[in-house]
């Protein structure tokens, strides 16, 4: 698997536990020296020098290639997504995410006349390219890539980080969005193909959307650091009993 922008190998950690051969790009020397023993190989790369390409063609080609939120930091995606034809195997796909600039939070924050940057999330400030669904399929095809599988990562915007800038709207205004057919999607996960492979292409504005799950007690304790620290000290009978006590409560 080829990783483009592997930063400090969250993804990259859950490629190799399930036994994938990772080689990385990756501009920050910092998060370099972090995912170096979870890969083959990790290389420095800045993708938005127009000949990162032509650097690295030594790499070969792969059966799949993953890019986990980075083609919204570059100035230009679609020539950089058009590249990675270079190093895909003839029956290789891509897996890439991407946040959604069409979700309510992000509406919110135009309709507060307030674009909220921060240190992550959907207005990251080292965004610089914003899609919505239209502009996520049309980047695809224009790179000659079809999307065969898509996941929606699903997000009510008072669950999101732009909560507060929800919350300022009035409730006949939140009301009104809130029937927005794609407003509650976060993200995007899509699986690609070349246009010329098998596979029946499909359009993201047509695809089934689950419905955004509400935060629970039970999900937040179990994301949280009391969380984090019981899956690691408690045995699994233990864990099962204060799952049932959680769930209960």
């Amino acid at each position: 698997m080829l990783e483009l922008g592997s930063g400090p190998g969250t993804v990259t950690k859950a490629l190799n536990e399930n036994d994938c051969q990772v080689s990385a790009l990756e501009i920050d020397e910092s998060a370099i020296e972090l995912v170096r023993p979870l890969c083959k190989e990790v290389h420095q790369c800045d993708f938005n020098d127009p000949n990162w390409p032509d650097e690295f063609s030594e790499l070969g080609k792969f059966d799949v290639i993953v890019a986990a939120d980075v083609f919204e930091h570059l100035y230009d995606p679609l020539t950089s997504l058009e590249a990675t034809h270079q190093f895909l195997r003839d029956d290789g796909c891509l897996v890439v995410s991407l946040p959604h600039a069409g979700h309510l939070g992000i509406v919110a924050c135009l309709l507060n006349s307030d674009f909220d940057y921060g240190l992550w999330g959907l207005l990251d400030s080292t965004h610089i390219r914003f899609f919505g669904l239209k502009n996520i399929q049309d980047l695809f095809e224009n790179a000659n890539f079809k999307i065969t599988e898509v996941e929606f990562v699903v997000r009510r915007p008072e669950d999101s980080e732009l909560a507060p800038h929800w919350k300022r709207l009035s409730a006949e205004v939140r009301n009104a969005l809130a029937s927005a057919e794609f407003g509650n999607i976060y993200q995007v996960v899509r699986r690609a193909v070349p246009t010329s492979a098998k596979g029946q292409a499909l359009k993201l504005d047509s695809s089934a959307i689950p419905s955004p799950q509400k935060k629970s007690t039970l999900k937040r304790i179990q994301n949280s650091t009391i969380g984090n620290y019981l899956k690691k000290v408690v045995p699994p009978g233990v864990k099962d009993k204060i799952r049932q006590v959680l769930r209960r409560t």
